[in-house]
């Protein structure tokens, strides 16, 4: 594993009385797609600002690229490219003078060459001289990917880029993130307030929630897929749990009246579906979830 370059310490930040973050942990390793989860008012956007030097964190420590941020902010920032919420441009004006303008701010290279190849990247090549009013919130998203990417940033963060997008949008966007992890090996703080999207793209992730980091690591370690929380209903659930003290292999979670929740390997289920039938009982539904998301909803939920 890589050196962190990102390194969050016991990050705290109150708003008057409420307790926005507390005591907030993770590291982010060079070549990550890190996964930032946590259900809406989370604490998330409030981390990112703090890690953009929008605003100032109360108390907590804050390193990237191995220096604190309280003072190398300049040289950190110039490293970092960013989407936060919806990118905001001229709409009278064309995408190339957009770039243009955002890019001499950045200090970028903004000749003609590297904005066609950046437009080119995410998908807006033709659309150059075209202005920000036609533009769909898709195309716009990409424009906002477009311009974090024109200084050729080490970091790349990206708070819910997908909010708002049609199937095929979050599709796009999802594979531009992709494309920048194994392509260019660009690594990538990923903010979702959805455990499908993180799944789908990030390789190690953080979940938080009311402030409070809850747990870090490997997103494949964390998820299983053999692993299932699988409900059955049946007719009769008594019967059902004496039965499964035959079955040791299956664990049994919890039981409402005649629907059980077990723990069980997905090669089984089927198997087991049978073997219940084969004892006389009656089998109406089968549920299941991955453990990752029963243990995403028992973290936000408690």
């Amino acid at each position: 594993m890589s050196d962190p370059i990102v390194e969050v310490r016991q990050l705290t930040k109150a708003y008057g009385k409420f307790q926005a973050l507390h005591e907030v942990n993770f590291e982010v390793h060079r070549g990550d797609v890190f996964g930032f989860l946590g259900p809406n008012g989370a604490g998330k956007s409030t981390t990112i600002r703090i890690l953009l030097s929008l605003i100032s964190a109360d108390s907590g420590t804050l390193s990237l690229f191995g220096m604190p941020l309280a003072t190398h902010r300049r040289e950190i920032l110039q490293k970092i490219g960013c989407i936060v919420e919806k990118p905001d441009f001229y709409k009278y004006l064309s995408a190339r003078r957009n770039l243009e303008i955002f890019g001499r701010v950045s200090g970028a290279d903004t000749s003609k060459r590297n904005i066609d190849a950046m437009l080119a990247f995410v998908g807006l090549e033709g659309r150059a001289n075209d202005k920000l009013g036609g533009f769909s919130h898709g195309m716009r998203q990409r424009l906002g990917l477009a311009q974090a990417l024109l200084h050729q940033p080490e970091l790349i963060v990206l708070d819910e880029p997908t909010t708002g997008l049609d199937p095929q949008g979050i599709i796009d966007i999802r594979e531009l993130i992709l494309q920048l992890s194994r392509e260019q090996g660009k690594t990538i703080i990923l903010s979702s307030h959805l455990l499908s999207e993180i799944e789908l793209i990030a390789n190690r992730m953080v979940i938080i929630n009311k402030g409070r980091s809850l747990a870090e690591g490997s997103v494949k370690e964390l998820l299983n897929a053999e692993e299932l929380v699988v409900t059955f209903e049946l007719n009769d659930g008594a019967a059902a749990v004496a039965l499964l003290q035959q079955r040791p292999e299956v664990v049994l979670r919890e039981q409402h009246d005649n629907r059980l929740t077990l723990q069980i390997n997905r090669e089984e289920v089927p198997e087991l579906n049978q073997w219940l039938q084969s004892q006389g009982l009656r089998v109406y539904a089968i549920e299941s979830k991955r453990k990752l998301e029963d243990y995403f909803l028992k973290l936000v939920n408690n």
